[in-house]
């Protein structure tokens, strides 16, 4: 029997990664397609010759210059459906690569762009991770990793959380670390249940 997949998303800020490491910590495998285009843009990687071959610029000795990348494709209107016609099958091929040797009843897929792409169609399930707005702002500003009009900018190419909301099976609010904790295990014993010889 296959595994289920629970594609698990949400936007940034939402307590993604977070839930992604609960989910790990009961013994779930859970794959990263963030941490995927890292692999295949690192040296070695699937995605370094045929990118290189569009984009010389961007290969460097240790892989892909995603900084350079961007450089590109400010310039090239054509640019991100070219690149994005190379990574999004390699992407996919690493997915179903990491599904077909999981060794579990249950594998959760970690999918920033699950709605926005479509991918939700591939997964029996999906988790949509959710806070309040001010909630969320306050935890992106506190990283301190970007202004607060990256955040905007960010925030204006995402899916809104309500079109994400109604489109989810589950959703989970992240408001605190053990309700989140709770909400995890739960559904895990949800799925388990309604799984013929989970």
């Amino acid at each position: 029997m296959s595994a289920f997949r629970l594609g698990l998303t949400g936007s940034i800020g939402m307590g993604k990664s977070t839930t992604a490491a609960m989910f790990a910590a009961e013994g779930l495998p859970v794959w990263d397609a963030d941490a995927a285009v890292h692999r295949l843009y690192a040296k070695d990687g699937a995605a370094v010759a045929p990118i290189t071959a569009l984009c010389p610029q961007a290969n460097t000795q240790g892989g892909l210059d995603r900084a350079a990348l961007k450089d590109w494709i400010s310039v090239d209107p054509t640019a991100l459906h070219r690149l994005e016609s190379i990574v999004h099958p390699l992407v996919a091929a690493d997915r179903d690569a990491f599904i077909a040797n999981a060794r579990a009843d249950i594998v959760v897929l970690d999918i920033p762009l699950l709605f926005e792409k479509g991918t939700e169609a591939q997964m029996d399930a999906t988790l949509l991770c959710t806070c309040p707005p001010d909630l969320q702002k306050a935890r992106v500003l506190a990283r301190g990793t970007m202004t607060e009009a990256q955040f905007d900018t960010i925030l204006a190419r995402q899916m809104p959380d309500a079109e994400k909301r109604a489109r989810a099976t589950h959703i989970v609010e992240t408001l605190s670390l053990d309700s989140t904790r709770a909400y995890v295990r739960a559904l895990i014993a949800h799925i388990r249940q309604g799984r013929p010889h989970a």
